[in-house]
């Protein structure tokens, strides 16, 4: 298991090493995935910015996920997913985009998209991914998984 804050140092070296810029597009984390990436000394040569998109219209206005989609997907969906992560990439002009939604309760969760259900997506020039997350406890908890799910798929991504 990797001890808090080795991951994201991790991750820098990569980056930095690979000479590769990173945007992020969060929901449901709050920007907690901005923040520990931040955490790391010198981010500022290879993370460029993020958007916390937590209402639908923010979602449409800024990273230009279409609102029919929203509709026909749902805010919590691989579909929604990606398009943040093509969205914020785009954006900032970044070689690679994150972008997660999810409910992190303890309200909203319905029977087929429950309290804890993450979709982290990555976008990099001719790929973009999404995986679906179940998690489970407090909001927090919820939270705290979803940025350390995000960070191990950015793993993937740089790898």
């Amino acid at each position: 298991m990797t001890s808090a804050g080795a991951l994201e140092h991790i991750i820098g070296e990569r980056l930095e090493a690979r000479k590769l810029t990173l945007a992020v597009a969060e929901s449901c984390s709050g920007g907690l995935i901005a923040h520990r990436i931040t955490n790391v000394p010198g981010a500022s040569a290879y993370f460029l910015g993020g958007v916390v998109a937590y209402a639908n219209d923010a979602k449409t206005r800024v990273l230009g996920v279409p609102a029919e989609h929203i509709a026909a997907h749902g805010a919590v969906s691989e579909h929604v997913a990606k398009q943040m992560a093509e969205g914020v990439r785009r954006l900032f002009t970044a070689h690679i985009g994150l972008g997660v939604t999810g409910i992190a309760g303890p309200g909203g969760g319905t029977a087929g998209k429950p309290v804890g259900l993450v979709y982290v997506a990555c976008a990099k020039a001719n790929q973009t991914w999404a995986i679906r997350n179940e998690f489970s406890g407090t909001r927090e908890e919820v939270k705290r998984q979803t940025a350390e799910a995000a960070l191990r798929v950015l793993m993937e991504c740089i790898s």
